[in-house]
């Protein structure tokens, strides 16, 4: 074992490493005294916590653990993750030796390996996290991160087999990019059913929901990437369906811009809304999602609207300042500059963003740490080591697509056709503060261009002595490969690569790709992707738990400094304007023949104007894509400055509101409402009338009558909140036990005053009611029976998350409250995944066909309206308008 820089992991950094790219015992249950395990501390399904310690006792299937902290925990082997490795360098052996594995001969098997671990030594080179978990660890795990599979066969077997693939990769812990584009609009017709369709917003609903089953079936969430075109007639209810709550809540959104759009956008032209003819021919056999090969080939498009571009650019705009989606993917300009553009176009990208891809393309990422590539000496980047360190890391990467498992035959053929890679860099935030740049300056974006200039050189000179060693990659053409747009900058900057790729063929359709590397920068500490530091203190919740970060170079600076100031080149991602983070963002993007996982951090005060401004901007430098994230603009942050209660609590605005309704809730007697709720049941009213009849009653103070059996309520009762969307807003139901059973609901929904928030109030105060009288025992079930199901003028959410009504939404707390966990999820992925892929699809097409599709410019939680009874009642240029029957209380 090479031990020339042993250094042991502490704090989140072992964590992260023990949890997720150690080489796991699958067997806990040979967990032994003295061993270092990582233990579950919190079961929480939403907020777990995990900590690392060694276990110093052992009875049966009990432990005692020791964590790392000095807390003695005591729990379960199945609580344990137990690990064959326990140091960097155990992994940093088996990779090496894998990758070097695939080599033709036992000499350059041995040469390799060496050179592969002399470059994973002390975190040179950190390999994407499915590579460093799998490789050398088992022979099915695939090494391959995120996926793009084709877009939808627009039918019912294209959409479900689009469903099962998109189950089979998730399941394997990989994630997914979906374009939606293929399939037809809403309200298209659909002559097979005699009918129309829901569109390809609803689908994306059904792809969002399985994501989100894979997310509480397994312990890492599945991730999902949905994009539509810019012609779509979809387009606006993609961009808002977000802001309907509870649809396609478990993917990211981006839309696909081509620069005709663009142009549209700039001199406020009309924007053509169109679909092919669905009742065209040659449409089941020829369409696939790309209308120009469709218009190319003679097929007949249908218009359905004309809309300004700039309205829906702005409506893509304010989305973006609300809640940071949808993302923009500049699609026409990707494949423009994309060196598969001759022979495979690049239709969406991974769910992060970073890697655009074809039709069954796949990502192959691991990331060069700048942080280790300064030379003190010189005070200087180490030129020389990275040249040699970026040479074998395209080799490494090029030995991972014959070293994988393939679990689809067509990713298989995909892969070893171009031959994709994806080198990108960490560190570079650490690196640049060594260097006393500040990052964002003028001066770094000279810099940055000269760093990933020579990186890209170096990558492209590596992988054409690979391919005059190995062979190019098989659908590599010279002149054809040279004529795409990234190549044209390469090679006039570096005539060399010309001439080295028409003499020696090129291994690798793409090499460079700068991804977010969250996980493995935070576990080798230094800072993430191409990003500034977030803060040199900060909080970070993950599975793991919750966590105090310090920035290690920071905080040697201030130890060393004691009462000084950072010098300005320690600068955070809110210490720079969101138009230094898109001209970094275009700087490096010059030298990245993929793309790049950036987030332009805006601050709170930032407008829509500004972010207009910033896209646009983004257009103009060459950036592939633009996400930005305003300061406070979504409710939940994996990462944070301020530590506030730890997150199972929830954001403190829910928190706040969670104890007003615990106040009340002690507040409020047993009396009923005024404004009582009718309950279904004649067992309600049969147990009333027979309580009277016996006469068990006795007379209060107040000459106010109360039942024998009516179970008064102590002082003090516990329970818990239940937070469920529900077709009238969030819903807050707290449930409370008298003697371990439910005993009285208070319910919060809508605002103080509306006639939502006084029928919710009187549901709740009934059911507390009914709760308290006779046989304590049966009357949940009485209750969860009547309640559930109960229907009104529209619905939220899918499957089991599907709420009918308030009263519905009760039900289902006081089923999840009394059963304490949730089983069928987990056990619906043991099931065949085809029948699986089967239940899914005809649930989710009963949903769909059965409910109506909710507006794009929903106004979130509604009222009742008096003459129709929906919950349509919105406030519309200052009046209460039913968006519904057209009801106005000011007409």
């Amino acid at each position: 074992m090479n031990t020339q820089n042993q250094k042991r992991l502490e704090g989140l950094s072992e964590k992260i490493f023990l949890d997720r790219y150690a080489w796991k015992n699958a067997d806990p249950s040979e967990a032994k005294i003295g061993d270092t395990v990582l233990v579950l501390t919190k079961d929480d399904p939403k907020f777990p916590a995990k900590e690392v310690g060694e276990i110093t006792a052992r009875q049966g299937n009990r432990v005692t653990v020791k964590t790392r902290s000095g807390e003695t925990v005591d729990t379960d082997v199945e609580k344990l993750t137990l690990n064959i490795e326990k140091t960097p360098e155990e992994m940093w052996d088996r990779l090496a030796k894998a990758m070097a594995s695939v080599e033709a001969s036992p000499e350059l098997q041995l040469e390799w390996e060496g050179k592969f671990r002399s470059i994973l030594d002390d975190w040179k080179l950190v390999p994407g996290g499915r590579i460093a978990a799998g490789a050398g660890a088992s022979e099915e795990l695939t090494l391959f991160n995120c996926y793009v599979i084709p877009s939808p066969k627009d039918s019912r077997g294209g959409i479900m087999e689009t469903l099962s693939e998109m189950t089979e990769i998730m399941a394997r812990g990989g994630g997914v990019g979906i374009n939606l584009s293929s399939l037809r609009p809403r309200r298209a017709v659909v002559k097979g059913v005699n009918g129309s369709s829901s569109g390809a917003v609803s689908w994306g609903g059904l792809f969002s929901y399985t994501t989100g089953l894979i997310e509480q079936g397994g312990s890492r969430r599945g991730a999902l990437m949905l994009m539509i075109n810019d012609w779509h007639p979809d387009i606006l209810d993609f961009i808002t369906v977000k802001q309907t709550m509870g649809q396609v809540t478990n993917a990211n959104l981006s839309v696909c811009i081509s620069n005709a759009f663009m142009q549209a956008v700039k001199q406020d032209l009309d924007w053509e809304l169109v679909f092919p003819d669905t009742t065209s021919d040659k449409y089941n056999d020829e369409w696939d999602g790309n209308l120009d090969t469709w218009k190319a080939a003679g097929g007949k498009v249908v218009h359905y609207r004309t809309v300004k571009a700039r309205e829906i650019w702005e409506i893509i705009m304010e989305s973006a300042w609300k809640s940071a989606e949808p993302g923009v993917v500049f699609m026409e300009y990707y494949n423009q500059m994309s060196n598969s553009w001759y022979f495979n176009p690049i239709i969406c990208t991974n769910p992060c963003g970073e890697q655009g891809l074809p039709g069954w393309g796949v990502c192959n990422l691991s990331a060069l740490n700048l942080s280790k590539f300064y030379d003190e000496s010189s005070e200087d980047v180490a030129w020389d080591e990275l040249a040699r360190a970026t040479r074998y890391s395209v080799r490494f990467l090029d030995n991972v697509i014959n070293k994988t498992p393939y679990h689809f035959r067509e990713n298989e053929e995909n892969q070893k056709n171009e031959r994709r890679v994806g080198l990108g860099t960490m560190g570079l935030a650490e690196l640049m503060i060594k260097l006393k740049i500040r990052y964002g300056s003028a001066e770094s974006l000279e810099f940055l261009d000269r760093l990933y200039g020579f990186i890209a050189r170096e990558s492209y000179l590596a992988s054409a002595d690979i391919a005059e060693e190995k062979g190019a990659f098989p659908a590599f053409d010279a002149d054809k490969y040279l004529q795409s747009g990234f190549m044209k900058e390469m090679v006039k900057e570096f005539p060399e690569v010309g001439e080295s790729v028409r003499a020696k063929g090129i291994r690798n359709v793409t090499i460079i790709t700068q991804a977010p590397t969250g996980s493995t920068g935070t576990m080798v500490g230094t800072s993430t992707g191409i990003e500034p530091y977030f803060a040199f203190k900060y909080y970070r919740q993950s599975r793991l738990g919750f966590d105090e970060q310090f920035v290690p170079i920071a905080q040697d600076w201030i130890d060393e400094h004691p009462g000084e100031e950072l010098p300005d080149y320690f600068v955070t991602a809110m210490d720079l304007s969101a138009e230094d983070h898109i001209r970094t963002q275009a700087a490096i993007q010059r030298w990245v023949d993929s793309s790049i996982s950036k987030t332009a951090n805006c601050p709170a005060d930032f407008t829509v104007e500004d972010t207009k401004r910033l896209y646009e901007l983004a257009f103009d430098l060459g950036c592939k894509g633009v996400t930005i994230y305003r300061d406070g603009s979504r409710d939940i942050q994996v990462l944070q400055t301020e530590k506030k209660q730890d997150k199972s609590d929830e954001q403190a605005a829910e928190k706040e509101l969670e104890q007003k309704i615990a106040q009340r809730a002690a507040e409020v007697t047993s009396e009923t409402s005024d404004r009582l709720v009718q309950l279904e049941g004649q067992e309600v009213e049969d147990l009333l009338k027979q309580n009277l009849a016996a006469k068990n009653s006795v007379p209060l103070s107040d000459n106010k009558v109360v039942d024998k059996q009516y179970k008064r309520r102590p002082q003090i009762l516990r329970g818990a909140t239940y937070k469920m969307n529900t077709p009238f807003g969030m819903a807050y139901i707290t449930i409370n036990d008298l003697d371990g059973i439910p005993a009285e609901i208070f319910l919060n929904v809508g605002k103080a005053g509306s006639d939502v928030f006084a029928m919710a109030e009187a549901l709740g105060r009934v059911c507390s009611l009914f709760l308290r009288y006779g046989d304590h025992g049966h009357k949940v079930e009485l209750l969860i029976k009547h309640l559930k199901g109960i229907g009104g003028s529209g619905a939220i959410g899918f499957g089991a998350n599907r709420v009918e009504s308030i009263a519905d939404a009760v039900a289902k707390a006081l089923e999840t409250h009394v059963q304490q966990e949730m089983l069928e999820e987990k056990s619906k992925f043991s099931a065949d995944p085809a029948a699986l892929v089967e239940e899914l699809f005809n649930e989710y097409e009963k949903e769909v066909g059965a409910t109506s599709h909710t507006s794009s410019f929903s106004e979130g939680s509604r009222d009742l309206c008096p003459s129709c009874g929906s919950a349509s009642l919105i406030n519309l240029e200052g009046c209460r308008t039913c968006s519904n029957c057209g009801y106005s209380r000011c007409s």
